[in-house]
């Protein structure tokens, strides 16, 4: 399977991440990573299956490099019906009120435009005890062995 991580970060941490789960998977699957201010409808559809891990910034906004990836699916609207994402947000329940809104709001777009999200939307908790890669890695493992067997 073709798998494309992508992910939007502001402070690296999700690119850290993307990587982690790149090694995860690797030995399995065919994988790419790839900074989602670097891709495209077209690379979305290039893949079976999209893993964007994305977090949060300010008040519950998107990262500065998933923002042009936003900013090209409002305005070149492109149908991305056939493709499947799943994501994984970080964000701080220390913001409460914008907990996770990063992931959101990128789920809601690609949703939008037709994209099928896969799995339940998970987000770390930088306030809480787990490592982001701890929660993110079976999370990832066992959307695709739901494909697997689906």
């Amino acid at each position: 399977m073709t798998i494309s991580i992508l992910f939007g970060t502001e402070t690296g941490n999700a690119e850290m991440l993307a990587e982690d789960i790149a090694a995860a998977l690797e030995d399995d699957h065919e994988t790419r990573i790839a900074n989602l201010q670097d891709t495209g409808a077209e690379d979305l559809r290039a893949a079976d299956l999209s893993i964007i891990v994305c977090s949060s910034y300010g008040d519950g906004e998107l990262p500065a490099s998933a923002q042009p990836f936003a900013d090209l699916l409002r305005a070149e609207q492109p149908d991305l019906a056939g493709v499947q994402f799943a994501i994984f947000g970080l964000g701080d329940t220390e913001y409460a009120e914008t907990f996770g809104h990063g992931s959101m709001k990128l789920a809601e777009l690609l949703t939008e435009r037709g994209a099928t999200p896969v799995g339940e939307r998970l987000v770390h908790d930088a306030a809480g005890g787990d490592l982001p890669e701890d929660i993110a890695v079976p999370w990832a493992t066992a959307i695709l062995a739901g494909r697997a067997t689906a």
